[in-house]
């Protein structure tokens, strides 16, 4: 058998002058033509795609002849239901008011918030009762975007009890009841309010814990003193219970201790 032999080149054509070249001008080379990768790049794509085109199809072909296989039982056993529904001593009666915590948030907020000391009197910054939502979203740096967040949490009505007492010192409650929905917008509240304290420009730490919540803190702020002015001394406590969002403030030109504050916040923490 002949050995094989390379394939023969395919002509190339005869060099010629350039463009504009006169005569007797030296001949320039023809540029070499590159090798067609592209389609040969293309004609392996579209075999890959129909190799695997064709695999599924013949896949589906096997499983559709095989002869159908029974599931294994489950590990939960069946569920019993009594024949007939219980006698009306045996079913469990509902809870009364004084313990349904749903049926207390349902009714007048206002009836939640803690009572006023002996001798307080009236705050002169913020009243008692009903809070418009507008007006609480005001108090933000963002008002307008301040109110279409809360109304993303779903906020509901907020009630609020305002007293003073002493020569300089004011507090302030509210509870801030949300709509149940997928999330809890009070709990949602309380967070974005909490991530606030640690500032330099806030209450400068991470505060102290509420015993007997989840996540309340109790928060003192650092005095403020301006030459000509009284010591403004501040703190807030932040927590939820449900749907209920509390927040208060205590404000005075004297010095404010966490147990101050702290035992405020338990006594609201009670009445919810």
């Amino acid at each position: 058998m002949a050995p094989e032999t390379a394939p023969e080149a395919a002509p190339q054509p005869e060099a010629g002058p350039g463009p504009g070249a006169g005569p007797g001008a030296e001949p320039v080379p023809a540029p070499r033509r590159r090798p067609r990768v592209a389609r040969t790049i293309g004609l392996l794509a579209v075999a890959a795609v129909l190799g695997l085109v064709g695999g599924t199809a013949v896949g589906y072909r096997v499983q559709a002849d095989r002869e159908p296989v029974a599931l294994p039982p489950l590990n939960q056993p069946g569920l019993a239901y009594p024949a007939k529904p219980l006698p009306e001593e045996r079913k469990p009666k509902p809870l009364p008011a004084a313990e349904d915590l749903r049926t207390a948030a349902e009714g007048d907020l206002r009836k939640l918030l803690v009572a006023k000391p002996a001798g307080a009197k009236a705050n002169p910054y913020q009243g008692d009762g009903w809070l418009p939502v507008q007006r609480f979203a005001a108090e933000f740096t963002s008002p307008g975007g301040s109110l279409d967040h809360q109304l993303d949490l779903g906020i509901r009505r907020i009630a609020q009890s305002a007293w003073a007492t002493g020569e300089h010192r004011t507090v302030e409650i509210r509870l801030v009841q949300y709509r149940a929905g997928d999330f809890l917008g009070a709990r949602e509240y309380i967070a974005s309010q909490q991530d606030y304290m640690p500032r330099k420009d806030y209450a400068g730490g991470e505060g102290t814990s509420l015993k007997g919540s989840a996540d309340g803190r109790l928060y003192v702020f650092p005095v403020e003193r301006k030459p000509g002015y009284l010591d403004f001394h501040h703190a807030r406590a932040y927590f939820y219970r449900g749907d209920i969002a509390v927040e208060i403030f205590i404000s005075d030109t004297k010095k404010i201790s966490v147990k101050d504050i702290g035992s405020l916040a338990e006594r609201q923490l009670e009445r919810l």
